[in-house]
């Protein structure tokens, strides 16, 4: 099978242990992650050939990320060395009626100053099925932007399938460019997009009629229009996919995801998580089981979506940004059998 390509900035984690507050906290625990590494691991964890693309310092901490990518046996051998420094969050894990929060440090990170030409595009993606990136990446630089177009076009041209996860962050736009503005050209060339209940929304004023994602349930159907919307202002793409989360609280969620291929929208089965250890990395998991699920179930667009939705519902069970779960776990879970029995 040839491999998933995917492009971004990996980070140290640093989040505050047992709910604590950052005030309270005395010592942080340490993950690494980051949108598009999320994404890798958990395809070579369902056991698709899988290779992270970034930009590293040539330290210990960039060392670091680089031993915590092959510890899951995702392929780093076109990740380039340069720049001074790994970004890194700081992450307060809400609870109940308090919502978590993230402070990110990662200005004039390696990967914020790379530039195009630096990656070797046409070799990395010569043996390539799928191309991923989202909306994370370009929000960092102008140079961050860039490179990621040079890809795309690359992709385009080799004829390898593109996925976007739109990924707004109104906390990473500081260069003095909007989300829309950028982003347009760059979904363009996608073939997939992917966003939640309010990406669309925020990068480029397309929106369902009569949802409130804080009143704690999503109808799926709303988003067929998003799906339409997306689609005529980017013909090339051939899915459109929502995940749906309802918030009752920081520690229970819905949550759900819809698929519009253009025809007909597929809905998946509501999970209701109601006891979260972690959500970070949530939406990364569910394009992580999208990509696996299209890929091992084509032409069944139903069944690909019920693999996203149950794999990043579990991934809310587990400590930090990647997903370490099996696909035999997601297709019990797929199967109905949600209880959680001790496996012996």
């Amino acid at each position: 099978m040839k491999k998933v390509v995917t492009f971004g900035e990996i980070m140290l984690r640093l989040s505050t242990p047992l709910y604590q507050r950052f005030v309270q906290a005395s010592v942080f625990d340490v993950n690494y992650g980051g949108g598009e590494s999320n994404v890798a691991v958990s395809l070579a964890n369902y056991g698709i050939p899988a290779e992270y693309v970034t930009r590293l310092p040539n330290n210990d901490i960039g060392l670091c990320a680089l031993a915590n990518l092959r510890k899951y046996n995702v392929d780093t051998s076109n990740i380039i060395f340069g720049g001074d420094r790994l970004g890194i969050y700081f992450l307060e894990s809400g609870a109940v009626s308090r919502g978590s929060k993230v402070v990110y440090d990662r200005a004039h990170s390696s990967i914020a100053e790379i530039k195009p030409g630096m990656i070797d595009w046409e070799t990395v993606l010569a043996d390539a099925q799928w191309f991923h990136w989202t909306g994370i990446t370009p929000a960092i630089s102008q140079g961050a932007a860039d490179a990621c177009l040079e890809a795309i076009k690359v992709a385009n041209k080799l004829g390898v399938t593109v996925s976007t996860d739109l990924n707004y962050r109104k906390n990473l736009w500081k260069y003095g460019k909007k989300a829309g503005e950028v982003m347009e050209e760059l979904v363009q060339g996608c073939d997939v997009i992917l966003g939640n209940e309010e990406d669309a929304e925020k990068v480029f004023d397309i929106h369902p009629e009569g949802v409130d994602v804080t009143s704690g349930h999503v109808e799926g159907e709303a988003y067929e229009s998003v799906g339409k919307q997306l689609m005529a202002r980017f013909p090339r793409a051939k899915k459109v996919i929502i995940t749906l989360r309802g918030s009752i609280s920081a520690s229970h969620n819905s949550w759900s995801g819809v698929l519009w291929n253009g025809e007909q929208l597929f809905s998946a089965p509501t999970y209701q998580i109601t006891h979260i250890v972690d959500r970070v990395g949530g939406g990364d998991s569910f394009m992580g089981g999208l990509i696996y699920g299209l890929l091992t179930y084509p032409g069944d667009d139903q069944k690909a979506l019920d693999f996203a939705v149950a794999a990043s519902c579990l991934k809310h069970t587990i400590h930090g940004d990647f997903n370490m779960v099996t696909v035999d776990e997601v297709e019990k879970l797929m199967s109905g059998d949600g209880s959680g029995r001790v496996s012996r």
